[in-house]
C-alpha cells in the first residue's frame, strides 16, 4: 500500500507541473478566454494539399484560436481530391484533438461554407513551370470567385476570410467583390509568412538574438517580388526585461545588406525554396497562416504585424480597391492600420507594389 501511495503521489505531482508547463509554454492566446462562446466552424480549402495538411494539425493543436476554443472543422477539395481528403480526415481522428468537436470533408461548397465563423482559402491552382503570373491570377480568378459567392450566399455574416492561394492578394480582392454584403474589412490574405522571414534573416545575420526580440518588421504591399520588407521600425527588445535595446538598423550597421540582400533575399524566398526542395514553402506557409488568424481574432497585444487588407482610406495615400499588405494591430478580430513616417526612398519601394496590385487588379477582374 505504501508503495502505491508512493507512486499515485509522485503522478499527482507530475500531472500538476505538466499542467503548469503548458500553460506557460502555449503559443497563442494561453491568458484569454476562447473567441467563440460556442464551437467555432472552421473551413479549410484545398484541404487534401500540403499547406493545408499542415495548417489542420496546428488547428487541432490550438495553433488558431488558442487552446481553449472548441472547433467543427470542414475541409474543401476539389473531386479528383476526395480519396485523399479521406486519408487526412483519418489521420486528424487518430490525433483523437480534444479540440475538434467534429470533422467534415466535402467537395460541396454549400456543405462547406454554411454558417462558417472562419475561412481560410489554401487551395489555389499552383504556378507551373514557365507560367506567367498573369496567367496565374487568371487561372484562379474563377476559383476565388466562385468561393467568394459561396461566402456570401452561406457563410456567417461575420466570417473572416484569410486568403493563403497565390496571387493571394489579388485572390482575396476577388472574394470579397463577390460577397459584397460581408463586410470588407473580414477579408484578408496572407503576408505574415514574409514577416517572419524577414525576421529570421534579421536574427540569422545578428547571430545572438530571438526570434521574439525582434519587433515591428514591416511588409508593405503584394505577397510577391516587389514586396518591400521594412526595417526601419524595427527594434529589439530585451529577452529577460522586454524593455526596448536598439532599433534593428543600428544593431545591424549594415546599410548595403538592408537595402540589397536582405530585400532581396525576403522577396526571393518563395523561388529559393522552390529551388532547393522541388516544392513551395508549406510548412512555413502554414505556420504563418496560424500566427495570421491567431493574432487576428485573439489580438496583437499592441504588437505590430503585418496583413494584406482592404486599402479603402488608408493613411498612405495607396489606391483604394486592393488588398495591400500594411501595419496593422489587432484586438478581438478587429485590425487597424498604424500611421507610421516613411522616407522617400520607403514610399517608392511602396508605390511600386502598389502598381503591381493595381495591375493585377485590372488583369483578374477584366477576365
Amino acid at each position: 500500500m505504501h508503495r502505491v501511495n508512493k507512486i499515485a503521489s509522485h503522478l499527482s505531482l507530475q500531472n500538476s507541473n505538466d499542467a503548469t508547463l503548458s500553460t506557460s509554454n502555449t503559443s497563442g492566446c494561453p491568458s484569454c478566454p476562447a473567441p467563440f462562446n460556442r464551437a467555432c466552424k472552421v473551413l479549410v480549402t484545398g484541404a487534401a494539399g500540403n499547406i493545408a495538411y499542415a495548417i489542420l494539425f496546428g488547428i487541432g493543436r490550438g495553433k488558431l484560436l488558442g487552446p481553449s476554443q472548441k472547433i467543427e472543422l470542414y475541409l474543401l477539395d476539389i473531386p479528383m481530391m476526395s480519396e485523399k481528403m479521406k486519408g487526412v480526415v483519418m489521420e486528424l481522428r487518430d490525433c483523437a484533438f480534444p479540440l475538434i468537436t467534429k470533422i467534415v470533408a466535402t467537395t460541396d461548397y454549400k456543405t462547406a461554407f454554411t454558417d462558417v465563423d472562419v475561412a481560410l482559402l489554401v487551395g489555389a491552382k499552383p504556378r507551373a513551370k514557365g507560367m506567367l503570373r498573369g496567367d496565374l491570377l487568371k487561372a484562379n480568378a474563377n476559383i476565388f470567385k466562385g468561393q467568394g459567392e459561396a461566402i456570401e450566399k452561406y457563410a456567417s455574416r461575420n466570417v473572416k476570410v484569410c486568403v493563403v492561394g497565390n496571387p493571394a492578394n489579388t485572390n482575396a480582392l476577388i472574394t470579397m467583390k463577390n460577397a459584397p454584403s460581408i463586410p470588407r474589412c473580414n477579408f484578408t490574405a496572407m503576408t505574415r509568412l514574409d514577416q517572419n522571414r524577414a525576421v529570421a534573416q534579421i536574427a540569422d545575420k545578428l547571430g545572438n538574438v530571438g526570434y521574439d526580440q525582434i519587433q515591428n518588421v514591416i511588409i508593405w504591399g503584394n505577397h510577391s517580388a516587389t514586396q518591400y520588407p521594412d526595417v526601419s521600425h524595427a527594434y529589439l527588445t530585451c529577452a529577460k526585461t522586454g524593455q526596448v535595446v536598439t532599433s534593428v538598423r543600428a544593431a545591424l550597421n549594415d546599410e548595403y545588406w538592408i537595402d540589397n540582400t536582405f530585400i532581396k533575399t525576403v522577396q526571393q524566398r518563395g523561388s529559393a525554396i522552390i529551388k532547393a526542395r522541388g516544392l513551395s514553402s508549406a510548412a512555413s506557409a502554414a505556420n504563418a497562416c496560424l500566427d495570421h488568424v491567431r493574432d487576428w481574432l485573439c489580438g496583437s497585444n499592441g504588437r505590430i504585424v503585418s496583413m494584406a487588407v482592404p486599402s479603402a482610406g488608408n493613411p498612405y495615400g495607396m489606391d483604394d480597391d486592393i488588398l495591400y499588405s500594411f501595419p496593422v494591430t489587432c484586438d478581438a478580430g478587429n485590425w487597424r492600420i498604424v500611421k507610421l513616417p516613411v522616407s522617400t526612398q520607403s514610399r517608392q519601394r511602396m508605390k511600386k507594389t502598389e502598381q503591381e496590385l493595381v495591375q493585377e487588379r485590372q488583369t483578374a477582374l477584366g477576365i
